[in-house]
This record gives C-alpha cells, structure tokens and sequence, in this order.
C-alpha cells in the first residue's frame, strides 16, 4: 500500500507559523495534524470549527446525531469511529447510534428530521420547504443554519480524511476495538 503524502504531521515537524495550534484541538487529532500540511487553512479553520462544532445553537447531542449521519453518508470511518466514542460519552444508546447509520424512515422524532436532512443535502444539496419550515419549527431557524454549515464543514473534512486515508487516532481504535459492530460503518443486520 502506497503512504498518504499527508500523513499526520508530527511534533517535530509541526510548522512554526501555527505553533500555538499544536497544543490546542489541532495537535489532539490526526485530521488536524493532516490538515497541517497547510498551515494557513488550519488557521482560518480554527474559529469556524469552534462556532461549528463546539457553540452552535443545535447543542451537543443534535450536534453528533449530524455528525454521525454526515460522516455514515460520506463512508468516513475516522469521523464515524470518533463520534461514535462522543455519542457514547455523551450517553447514546447503542440503539440510537445504530438508527442513525439505518434508514432514515426508522427514526422518529428530531433525531429523524435530523438524518433525513442531512441525507437531503448530501443528495440534493439543499433541503426542501418543508424540510426546512419543519426542522425551524421544531429546532429554531439558527440551528437548520448551523446544521447546513455542519454538513459541509464536515464533508470538507471526510475529503481530506478519505483522499489522505488518515489514521483513526490510537485512543479511540483501542475503544472501537472493544465493541467493533457499534464502531464500524457498516449497520447491524436486522
């Protein structure tokens, strides 16, 4: 198998001009140590990864319900293997992680809306009136907004995982280990 152009970059190699990165987000994760490769990117991309991930006005567990779906839909097995293991700690049930990567008709309520959405955008690449109207309804026109840029942000990052093949940060394979059929892309048998 032929190495990655991109493997995650090390300490020892992380460029000086995002030095204060390293210690933060950016040095915790192989995707931000791939992304390191170009230093100015990851620059600009910290304060959007903040609102995006961290204060946007879906919350936490909607947050990773997005996430989860985003990274199932785009066949990221780094981004699923660590959301699962943040869905866990934030106390998902094995089943709701299990009907997140399932069909989107199996799913009742917000968590429902949610996937069906993102599966919009992904295919469609926009949600529809109703969609839209429904999710505002039910979750506030910031989050639908939130929610959008979610998706692209993390498509963004299954590109970079995908076409750089960036390695599951060890952490989180030992956890993917212990329960393989939960930690892996593919959905249960029925």
């Amino acid at each position: 198998m032929k190495q990655s152009p991109c493997p995650p970059v090390t300490d020892a190699d992380w460029p000086e001009n995002i030095a204060a990165l390293r210690d933060g987000f950016a040095g915790a994760l192989n995707v931000y140590r791939t992304m390191a490769h170009h230093p100015a990117l990851l620059n600009a991309w910290a304060p959007l990864r903040q609102h995006v991930v961290k204060d946007n006005a879906l919350g936490p567990e909607l947050t990773e319900v997005v996430i989860l779906r985003a990274g199932f839909r785009l066949g990221s097995a780094y981004e699923w293997v660590h959301h699962v293991s943040r869905a866990l700690a934030l106390g998902f049930s094995e089943a709701r992680i299990d009907a997140i990567r399932g069909t989107p008709e199996a799913i009742d309520g917000v968590d429902g809306m949610i996937v069906n959405a993102v599966d919009a955008l992904l295919d469609a690449h926009m949600l529809t009136r109703h969609q839209e109207e429904a999710l505002a309804y039910a979750i506030g026109r910031e989050a639908v907004i939130d929610l959008i840029a979610m998706v692209g942000f993390y498509s963004v990052l299954g590109y970079l995982l995908k076409t750089y093949d960036t390695p599951i940060d060890e952490a989180i394979q030992a956890e993917a280990r212990s329960n393989p059929t939960l930690f892996s892309l593919t959905p249960p048998s029925t």
